[in-house]
This record gives structure tokens, sequence and C-alpha cells, in this order.
């Protein structure tokens, strides 16, 4: 029989942790490996928000196997909480369960924990590390720990294009630049963000949905429409099925009636040019307990996003086809030097179908 190490019991807590993707949310995604003896006698994950964290699905489930826990180690991919949330300190259970060791993947950026639950399982005699695989542990909560440390959601902007750069033809035409298979990734993003944003010209041009339909989800995101005068047809597609925030800037008091009666809700964050102040809904939405942050939108939004240091990545899936003079990605300003231009770094690129999927996180000054 194989016996695990610590990096394969992280590992396999990791992807406990992955069994969460859709349903935790504004919770982290946490998985939990108990291991005695090099087996494993319990795992869990985080359940949706106000139900057990992965600790407590853990030694619920060893408890079902009939295993004793007292004396084990205890693999979790981020630190136990320690404070009264929606459910009781994970840090205390796992006190009163007697275990050995626990082994982090990494700090919570939470305040209200940081370190605090790893101090009271130290205090309690039990011995505890942080780090072992941190970094893939921060990629599956990447949102969280935005939320924690900036206050506002990790953003993403999705775009499909050519080679040369065009989302479109110029009358419009965009199905399908890309393939079947990049569409049904596409829509395994939507599903793991928290909301999606696009805007009043997107709506308008292409009367989108923006839900996920490719896949089983227990949930759709939220979504999100900057709409600065509040020009959306209270019969458009992204307004179908469940509220959304209708995000504005100049006040229509009969629109933002009608919105409401129907169940949405509008939310006015003008800047002094008029516009909706896209700094300001990314506070707002990490008020709001947005993780991530999923765009789907225009040229000329993707523009101001960026523009506004709004987005964190790109997510770009580009077709091996040329189509000429069309519709662009992003509306940016025409630069005359190139020290201006922005930076990104490449964090992954993979072929998807005949398509490749590129991943790219604009660089901080200090990178």
């Amino acid at each position: 029989m194989h016996l695990l190490n610590d990096f394969d019991a992280m590992t396999l807590a990791l992807g406990w942790a992955a069994k969460g993707m859709y349903t935790t949310a504004p919770n982290p995604r946490v998985g939990c490996v108990i291991v005695r003896g090099g087996t494993v006698i319990g795992a869990g994950h985080t359940q949706p928000a106000g139900q057990a964290h992965a600790e407590v699905q853990a030694l619920r489930d060893a408890e079902a196997r009939g295993n004793d826990v007292r004396g084990a180690t205890v693999y979790v991919t981020l630190e136990p909480c320690n404070h009264h949330g929606r459910t009781p300190p994970c840090s205390d259970a796992l006190v009163r369960a007697g275990v050995g060791r626990v082994v982090a993947a990494t700090v919570d950026p939470n305040p209200l924990v940081a370190g605090q639950g790893l101090a009271k399982l130290s205090e309690a005699g039990i011995s505890v590390s942080s780090g072992l695989l941190e970094q893939e542990a921060r990629e599956m909560n990447i949102g969280f720990f935005s939320r924690m440390g900036r206050g506002r959601p990790w953003v993403r902007m999705k775009s499909a294009a050519s080679l040369d750069g065009m989302t479109a033809l110029h009358n419009g035409q965009s199905q399908w630049i890309t393939g079947a298979q990049a569409r049904a990734d596409g829509h395994a993003w939507r599903a793991r963000a928290c909301a999606i944003l696009t805007g009043i010209g997107t709506v308008k041009a292409d009367d989108p949905q923006l839900t996920v339909r490719t896949l089983d989800t227990p949930r759709q995101p939220r979504r999100v429409i900057v709409d600065s005068k509040l020009d959306i047809s209270l019969d458009a597609r992204v307004l179908a099925g469940a509220p959304s925030w209708v995000v504005g800037a100049v006040p229509n008091p009969a629109k933002e009636a009608a919105l409401r009666a129907a169940g949405h809700e509008v939310i006015l964050l003008p800047n002094d040019a008029g516009k909706v102040d896209l700094a300001a809904l990314m506070t707002e939405l990490g008020r709001r307990e947005i993780n991530e942050l999923h765009v789907e939108a225009g040229a000329k939004l993707n523009g101001s996003l960026i523009g506004a240091g709004c987005v964190d990545e790109l997510l770009v899936y580009f077709a091996p086809s040329l189509i000429g003079d069309g519709q662009g990605m992003f509306a940016l300003p025409a630069l005359t030097d190139l020290e201006q231009r922005q930076r990104l770094r490449f964090h992954e690129v993979i072929p998807m179908g005949e398509d490749l999927r590129i991943l790219a996180r604009f660089t901080q000054p200090e990178e």
C-alpha cells in the first residue's frame, strides 16, 4: 500500500478543495484530508456559505468511517479559522478532536484569522506548519485573497479573437471565431466567477444571456451591467431569470423604479465625467463579497477597465485565422513611446482544441 507523504497528502487536499470550485463563494475553496500511518482516514471540502467548513467535513467523514483521529495529521489548504462567522471556529473543532499535527498550505488572509488559527492550535499542543504548496492554494482562491488584501475582486477579462486580434467582423458577426472546446472552457471560467460583468454596448449589440450553459453548476454567477444612462431594455436577455445589478451614473427615476420592480438592483456610481466610476465599482463589488469577477465586454469598456487599472489578468482564446480589419479586443489610447505600454506576463499558454488559450497577468511596477 502506498503511504502518503506530506506533499502527496496536500495534493489530495487541493483536489478536495477543487470540488468546491462553484459552490463555496463568498467563502474560500478549502480541502482537508486527515492522515494516520500514511493512509487517509477522513476527507472533505468546504460546503456552501453557512454550512460546514472542510475540517469539520473531514472530521465527520472520519467518524462515519469509524476512524479515530486522535494524534492524526490534518492537511488543510487554508489555515483553520478561529472566529465565529456563519459557522463556529474550525480550530476549536480540531482541538476537541485531539489531532496531533496540522499542516496548512497557507495562512488565511482574512484579518479575523491571519495566523491566529494556527496560534490557537499551537497553544493547545498541536504541531503546526504552513507553506506547503502555498502558491497552488493561493491560486485556488485568488479572488478571496484579492478581496481580503485589496478590498476588491480579482478581475479576469475574457476575449476570443483571431490571430490578428479581431473579435468580430466590421458588421459585428462573431459566431464563431473559436471552436467548441474553447467556448466550453470559457463557460467553465464563467462558472467559477462570483459575477460576470458586461456593458450596455454589448447588451445592445449582442443581447447576451451571460449564463453558464455548457456544464452543470449549482449556481449562476451574478450579472453586472455597466450602463451609465440606464438605457437597458427591460426585455434584455441578460436581465432574464435572476436579479441583476445595473450600474449607472446618471439618475433616471422612472427606469430605476422599473428595474427595481422587476427584481433588479440599481447602483449609481458616477465619476466627474458622468460615466460609471469603475474603480469605485470594484470596491463596491468587494464590499458585496464578490471574489472573482469575469468580464465579457466590448472593446470600449474593456479599454476603460484596463485604463482605470481594474483588470488583473486577460483570458484570451486565439483562433488560427485572420479576419483583417474588424472589431478589436481593447479600445486603448494611442501611445507616443513604447515605454508607455501596459506590460503583462504569460501565466499559462495552453492548446484548447484547434485554438490557443492564453492567461496573461498585468505586472506590477516592482515586477
